[in-house]
Protein backbone atom coordinates (compact mmCIF):
# COMPACT_ATOMS: atom_id res chain seq x y z
CA UNK A 1 0.00 0.00 0.00
CA UNK A 2 1.40 3.48 -0.94
CA UNK A 3 -0.71 6.98 -0.03
CA UNK A 4 0.88 9.51 -1.33
CA UNK A 5 -0.97 13.51 -1.57
CA UNK A 6 -2.26 14.85 -4.80
CA UNK A 7 -2.79 18.17 -3.32
CA UNK A 8 -0.93 20.10 -0.69
CA UNK A 9 -2.92 22.41 1.98
CA UNK A 10 -2.65 26.16 0.52
CA UNK A 11 -0.71 28.40 2.31
CA UNK A 12 -3.96 30.28 2.90
CA UNK A 13 -5.23 27.62 4.80
CA UNK A 14 -2.65 27.91 7.70
CA UNK A 15 -3.50 29.99 10.74
CA UNK A 16 -0.31 32.03 10.23
CA UNK A 17 -1.16 35.17 12.05
CA UNK A 18 -3.02 32.52 14.95
CA UNK A 19 0.68 31.01 15.59
CA UNK A 20 2.10 34.36 15.67
CA UNK A 21 -0.56 35.80 17.97
CA UNK A 22 -0.27 32.14 20.48
CA UNK A 23 3.81 32.87 20.49
CA UNK A 24 2.78 36.75 21.42
CA UNK A 25 5.19 37.91 18.25
CA UNK A 26 5.95 41.43 17.64
CA UNK A 27 3.94 43.54 15.11
CA UNK A 28 3.75 47.24 13.74
CA UNK A 29 7.25 46.54 12.61
CA UNK A 30 8.35 46.59 8.47
CA UNK A 31 9.52 43.45 8.68
CA UNK A 32 6.04 41.95 10.20
CA UNK A 33 6.07 39.38 7.66
CA UNK A 34 9.74 38.01 7.09
CA UNK A 35 9.28 35.06 9.82
CA UNK A 36 5.82 33.96 7.96
CA UNK A 37 7.47 31.42 6.19
CA UNK A 38 8.93 29.82 9.04
CA UNK A 39 6.04 29.85 10.99
CA UNK A 40 3.92 28.21 8.27
CA UNK A 41 6.68 25.16 7.82
CA UNK A 42 6.50 24.60 11.89
CA UNK A 43 2.55 24.67 10.84
CA UNK A 44 2.77 21.89 8.64
CA UNK A 45 5.03 20.39 10.86
CA UNK A 46 2.77 20.06 13.53
CA UNK A 47 -0.29 19.25 11.18
CA UNK A 48 1.94 16.28 9.43
CA UNK A 49 3.08 15.20 13.36
CA UNK A 50 -0.87 15.19 14.26
CA UNK A 51 -2.56 13.61 11.21
CA UNK A 52 0.07 10.59 11.66
CA UNK A 53 -0.77 9.83 15.18
CA UNK A 54 -4.65 10.22 14.94
CA UNK A 55 -4.79 8.67 10.97
CA UNK A 56 -6.79 11.69 10.46
CA UNK A 57 -6.76 14.45 7.22
CA UNK A 58 -6.78 18.16 8.91
CA UNK A 59 -7.36 20.50 5.98
CA UNK A 60 -8.96 18.71 2.87
CA UNK A 61 -7.14 17.82 0.43
CA UNK A 62 -6.97 14.95 -2.45
CA UNK A 63 -5.09 11.77 -1.51
CA UNK A 64 -3.56 8.99 -4.00
CA UNK A 65 -4.07 5.11 -2.27
CA UNK A 66 -2.26 2.48 -4.59
CA UNK A 67 -2.60 -1.21 -3.56
CA UNK A 68 -1.73 -4.47 -5.23
CA UNK A 69 -5.47 -5.72 -4.51
CA UNK A 70 -8.11 -4.85 -2.90
CA UNK A 71 -8.76 -6.00 0.52
CA UNK A 72 -12.17 -7.71 -0.35
CA UNK A 73 -13.90 -7.52 -3.26
CA UNK A 74 -17.07 -5.86 -1.72
CA UNK A 75 -15.00 -3.01 -0.07
CA UNK A 76 -11.93 -1.63 0.82
CA UNK A 77 -10.94 0.42 3.33
CA UNK A 78 -8.79 3.77 3.16
CA UNK A 79 -6.35 4.64 5.43
CA UNK A 80 -7.21 7.88 6.32
CA UNK A 81 -10.54 10.15 7.49
CA UNK A 82 -12.92 11.83 7.27
CA UNK A 83 -13.21 11.10 3.76
CA UNK A 84 -15.82 13.45 2.00
CA UNK A 85 -15.42 12.14 -1.39
CA UNK A 86 -14.06 9.54 -3.58
CA UNK A 87 -12.76 11.25 -6.88
CA UNK A 88 -11.62 7.99 -9.02
CA UNK A 89 -11.27 4.86 -8.91
CA UNK A 90 -8.76 2.70 -11.50
CA UNK A 91 -7.72 -0.78 -11.93
CA UNK A 92 -4.11 -0.68 -14.28
CA UNK A 93 -3.30 -3.99 -15.50
CA UNK A 94 0.72 -5.36 -15.65
CA UNK A 95 1.05 -3.13 -18.61
CA UNK A 96 -0.29 -0.21 -17.25
CA UNK A 97 -3.45 -0.10 -19.43
CA UNK A 98 -6.23 1.69 -17.15
CA UNK A 99 -9.84 0.60 -16.61
CA UNK A 100 -11.80 3.51 -15.10
CA UNK A 101 -14.98 2.53 -12.84
CA UNK A 102 -17.91 3.86 -13.28
CA UNK A 103 -19.30 5.88 -10.30
CA UNK A 104 -21.91 3.57 -10.04
CA UNK A 105 -20.15 0.88 -9.46
CA UNK A 106 -19.23 2.35 -5.96
CA UNK A 107 -20.13 4.24 -3.25
CA UNK A 108 -18.44 6.01 -0.29
CA UNK A 109 -19.05 4.71 3.32
CA UNK A 110 -18.03 7.63 5.24
CA UNK A 111 -16.89 7.03 8.87
CA UNK A 112 -15.32 9.49 10.88
CA UNK A 113 -12.43 6.37 11.76
CA UNK A 114 -12.55 3.71 9.36
CA UNK A 115 -14.32 4.77 5.56
CA UNK A 116 -14.73 2.47 3.24
CA UNK A 117 -15.03 2.46 -0.50
CA UNK A 118 -18.03 -0.15 -1.44
CA UNK A 119 -19.24 -1.93 -4.01
CA UNK A 120 -22.78 -1.74 -5.52
CA UNK A 121 -24.40 -4.15 -6.82
CA UNK A 122 -21.92 -5.72 -8.38
CA UNK A 123 -17.95 -7.04 -7.11
CA UNK A 124 -15.47 -4.31 -7.27
CA UNK A 125 -13.10 -5.58 -10.72
CA UNK A 126 -10.43 -8.66 -10.02
CA UNK A 127 -6.92 -6.98 -10.08
CA UNK A 128 -4.69 -8.59 -12.92
CA UNK A 129 -1.81 -10.04 -11.79
CA UNK A 130 1.09 -7.73 -11.47
CA UNK A 131 -1.35 -5.00 -11.74
CA UNK A 132 -2.65 -2.50 -8.97
CA UNK A 133 -5.96 -0.02 -7.69
CA UNK A 134 -5.67 3.39 -7.30
CA UNK A 135 -8.13 5.66 -5.32
CA UNK A 136 -8.40 9.08 -5.67
CA UNK A 137 -10.12 10.17 -2.43
CA UNK A 138 -10.81 13.89 -0.82
CA UNK A 139 -10.29 13.84 3.05
CA UNK A 140 -10.10 16.53 5.67
CA UNK A 141 -12.75 18.24 8.41
CA UNK A 142 -12.37 21.51 5.84
CA UNK A 143 -10.65 23.80 3.28
CA UNK A 144 -10.27 26.30 6.00
CA UNK A 145 -8.87 26.54 9.51
CA UNK A 146 -12.14 27.39 11.25
CA UNK A 147 -13.72 24.03 9.74
CA UNK A 148 -11.28 21.60 12.50
CA UNK A 149 -12.51 20.68 15.84
CA UNK A 150 -11.21 23.17 18.45
CA UNK A 151 -8.86 20.17 20.40
CA UNK A 152 -7.10 19.31 17.26
CA UNK A 153 -6.76 22.95 15.73
CA UNK A 154 -5.19 23.43 19.47
CA UNK A 155 -3.15 20.54 19.27
CA UNK A 156 -1.31 21.83 15.90
CA UNK A 157 -0.53 25.32 17.15
CA UNK A 158 0.69 24.13 20.48
CA UNK A 159 2.77 21.71 18.57
CA UNK A 160 4.44 24.73 16.05
CA UNK A 161 4.74 26.53 19.25
CA UNK A 162 6.61 23.69 20.80
CA UNK A 163 8.80 23.31 17.69
CA UNK A 164 9.34 27.80 17.44
CA UNK A 165 10.59 27.44 20.96
CA UNK A 166 12.97 24.61 20.36
CA UNK A 167 14.38 25.60 17.46
CA UNK A 168 17.92 26.13 18.21
CA UNK A 169 17.93 22.86 20.26
CA UNK A 170 20.54 20.11 19.73
CA UNK A 171 18.47 16.97 20.11
CA UNK A 172 18.25 17.86 23.50
CA UNK A 173 13.87 17.88 23.37
CA UNK A 174 12.65 14.34 24.84
CA UNK A 175 11.22 11.95 21.97
CA UNK A 176 7.61 12.20 21.47
CA UNK A 177 4.85 14.35 21.39
CA UNK A 178 4.15 16.92 24.72
CA UNK A 179 1.59 15.74 27.28
CA UNK A 180 -0.92 18.58 26.35
CA UNK A 181 -0.99 17.82 22.66
CA UNK A 182 -1.25 13.94 23.56
CA UNK A 183 -4.24 14.58 26.02
CA UNK A 184 -5.87 16.70 23.40
CA UNK A 185 -5.65 14.56 20.22
CA UNK A 186 -6.20 10.94 22.27
CA UNK A 187 -9.83 10.62 21.73
CA UNK A 188 -9.36 11.62 17.76
CA UNK A 189 -7.10 8.14 17.59
CA UNK A 190 -7.88 5.07 15.70
CA UNK A 191 -7.68 2.48 18.14
CA UNK A 192 -6.54 -1.04 15.27
CA UNK A 193 -8.25 -4.06 16.52
CA UNK A 194 -7.38 -7.96 14.92
CA UNK A 195 -4.46 -6.65 13.45
CA UNK A 196 -5.85 -4.48 10.98
CA UNK A 197 -8.34 -7.49 9.56
CA UNK A 198 -11.63 -5.49 10.25
CA UNK A 199 -11.97 -2.16 8.76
Amino acid sequence: MMLTEVTTVPVAALPVQGLKDHLRLGSGFADDGMQDALIGGYLRAAMAAVEGRIGKALISRQFRLVIENWRSLDEQALPLAPVSAIVSATVYDAAGAATVLAASRYRLVQDLHRPKLAAVGLLLPQVPEDGRAEVVFEAGFGAAWPALPPDLAQAVLLLAAEYHEHRHDAGDRPAGLPHPVQALIERWRTVRVLGGGAA
